[in-house]
């Protein structure tokens, strides 16, 4: 089985291009395998907290749970206090992403939802309310869920062009909404 980085280094390195167009990709300092993500590992910073838990076998994200009591003022924001640090796995950083629920019934929404792996601060949860009411969070209530994802890291080349593609420029709509 081939990983994505040796894939995306093998095509880039077989294209016949000058070594300036050439990417230079870093390996994470530990390879990315089933081995080395098969345990999350947790630890919490106060009796409250939650320890993140999936809500299903197949669920992609481990729910994160308020650690406190907090409101989250209308058309606010707030941080909410997991009362955890937790151990990203090597080659990988954690997403935080709404509930689906809360968002739908409550407009509660989730910001700057990125754990980086070298991070042991405490988790915060930043939501924001889009309501009109203010909603109030319970210690123990699931804000947010934390996925992990793969990363690539290469390293940053300035070039003077880019390759061209069929999209080029266009954003911001520029593909249109109907299928």
């Amino acid at each position: 089985m081939i990983d994505a980085a040796s894939h995306v280094l093998t095509n880039i390195e077989n294209t016949p291009s000058s070594p300036a167009k050439k990417a230079k990709i870093s390996a994470p300092p530990t390879a990315v395998t089933a081995a080395a993500i098969s345990t999350l590992r947790v630890k919490k910073l106060t009796p409250d907290a939650t320890l993140p838990k999936r809500g299903s076998e197949r669920a992609a994200g481990y729910d994160l749970a308020s650690a406190y009591d907090c409101t989250v003022p209308a058309h606010g924001k707030a941080v909410v206090k997991t009362g955890l640090s937790i151990a990203i796995p090597a080659g990988t950083y954690a997403r935080v992403a709404p509930r689906s629920g809360l968002a739908v019934k409550h407009f509660i929404d989730t910001g700057a939802g990125v754990v980086d792996e070298d991070y042991r601060g405490e988790v915060g949860v930043v939501l924001f309310n889009h309501g009109d009411a203010d909603f109030s969070v319970k210690k123990g209530d699931r804000v947010a869920q934390l996925i992990l994802e793969r990363i690539m890291t290469p390293e940053v080349e300035e070039v003077e062009d880019l390759d061209a593609t069929l999209r080029g420029a266009g954003g911001y709509g520029s593909t249109g909404v109907a299928s």
